[in-house]
């Protein structure tokens, strides 16, 4: 008997295909859902498709699928992807034959899709230089696998990209036999452009770390050494390139540029800060929330705001790395839910190029606590997410106007608040962000109150 163990993270939209279809294929007795604390209804709807739906301990899809195979209760197990419709009907079947007939005790799955760019240019290329044997595999990246659990359990799995060809490679220095088989077509995304870099990091890292630590007799200095004039080579040849293309950088401004939050600042000197916290616990639609926060503001000069600003340290050195990566081309600005007002001083005082927020209204420069939401900022069919206002929106206004590709951004943020726009940008970075999902989600985590690191990044 069969138990299929799928790891999700918000997969609401599939997740009732994926569990009916692992409930309807002969041998499986059990679907568990391992859920990576969703944001959406992921869980709820797992659940009400049969499946056996836990809460995973820890982010990362290598803790659920370890946390997967502690909770199942059959011999074999097969891992799907919660993100795939439809899939080829035999696809359980081709998983897990071979091992039910003892002819395998691991199975890899390929499929009739292109290998990706990962797989191509990196996994490949590194494993036939530490791993020649595993060269032969066509898609050695692939998260749909079959195994006996006695075995998978006795693997260490990453918590990162890195948990799919690091699962191979165990099985292989396990001398497990190992086999790879051909599902059909599938109509997998390929990752955007925005995940790539972070992906092949955490693909070469595991592939090199495991080679290191096997006593393999083709990790050696001569190799590494090779491998490092090719990466000071492409990095060169890269930046020198780079100059000339369109860029733009995004900062998200509360607790990124500012070591503070405007609208908490303004409650602590203005006293509605238990008004403000009631009003987060119980006001969960963002457009209402935003609304009702600017009443708050009531009644106060332009002057005393201005100062509540300027009373909110900005993150040390800021304007210097500014300066320099303006120097390199960058279109730099801010995107922010707070207000214009606030925003353009900030652009002023940096030098930046632009600053996109909320209007807050005044008259005879005095707020009269009423807030206009700019367009850039609402859902429409040109959307890349499903909020109803979402700083993604008015990043893609930003490169409409100035004509830049989406790849050739870098988004800064450190709240759930920059979700979106760290996922979607070229380059997502998380700034000393507490938000566990920002920095699972972005490309490099900055955990220092320091903007200078991205002076190595941005060339």
């Amino acid at each position: 008997m069969i138990t299929v163990i799928i790891p999700t993270l918000n997969e609401e939209e599939h997740i009732a295909y994926v569990v009916n279809f692992a409930n309807s294929q002969p041998n499986v007795t059990e679907v568990i859902v391992v859920d990576d604390k969703s944001q959406d209804e992921t869980a709820r709807i797992a659940l009400e498709n049969g499946a056996r739906v836990i809460t995973s301990t820890k982010l990362g899809k290598g803790v659920s699928m370890k946390e997967g195979i502690q909770c199942a209760s059959n011999d074999i197990v097969a891992f799907l992807d919660g993100d795939i419709e439809p899939y080829p009907f035999y696809t359980i079947k081709l998983l897990t034959d071979p091992i039910i007939s003892g002819e395998a005790d691991f199975v890899k799955a390929s499929f009739s899709r292109n290998a990706g760019r990962v797989t191509e240019l990196v996994a490949k290329p590194l494993l036939s230089i530490f791993f020649p044997d595993l060269s032969k595999f066509n898609q050695p990246l692939s998260g749909m696998i079959a195994g006996r659990r006695d075995m998978l359990d006795k693997i260490d799995f990453s918590d990162d990209y890195g948990v799919d060809i690091g699962i191979l490679i165990d099985m292989y220095l396990m001398n497990a036999r190992v086999r790879e088989v051909e599902i059909g077509y599938i109509e997998n995304k390929s990752k955007p452009w925005h995940a790539l870099g972070k992906m092949s990091r955490e693909v070469s890292q595991a592939i090199i770390k495991k080679a290191a630590g096997s006593n393999n007799p083709h990790f050696n200095f001569e190799e590494l050494g090779a491998l490092n004039e090719i990466r000071s080579q492409l990095e060169y040849a890269l930046s020198s390139n780079m100059r000339g293309l369109e860029k733009l950088i995004i900062f998200d401004m509360d607790n990124t540029l500012l070591r503070g939050r405007f609208i908490d600042k303004c409650a602590e000197k203005f006293g509605f800060k238990n008004e403000l916290m009631e009003l987060r616990i119980t006001e969960s639609e963002p457009y209402m929330l935003t609304k009702r926060v600017a009443t708050f503001l009531k009644g106060h000069s332009f002057a005393e705001l201005i100062d509540v600003a300027d009373s909110i340290p900005i993150v040390e050195g800021t304007r210097e790395v500014i300066a320099e990566l303006k120097s390199r081309g960058y279109l730099i600005g801010i995107i922010s839910d707070s207000y214009d007002f606030v925003t353009n001083h900030i652009k002023t005082k940096l030098g930046m190029d632009f600053s996109l927020a909320n209007e807050l209204e005044f008259s005879k420069s005095i707020c009269t606590g009423e807030v206009r939401i700019p367009s850039f900022m609402v859902s429409s069919s040109n959307s890349i997410c499903k909020h109803s206002l979402c700083k993604t929106n008015a990043m893609l206004s930003l490169l409409e106007r100035y004509k830049i590709k989406r790849e050739n951004t870098i988004a800064v943020g450190d709240s759930v608040g920059d979700l979106c726009m760290i996922k979607e940008a070229g380059l997502g970075i998380a700034f000393c962000s507490k938000d566990e999902l920002v920095n699972h989600y972005a490309d490099i985590v900055l955990s220092d109150s320091d903007f200078s690191p991205l002076l190595n990044i941005a060339k």
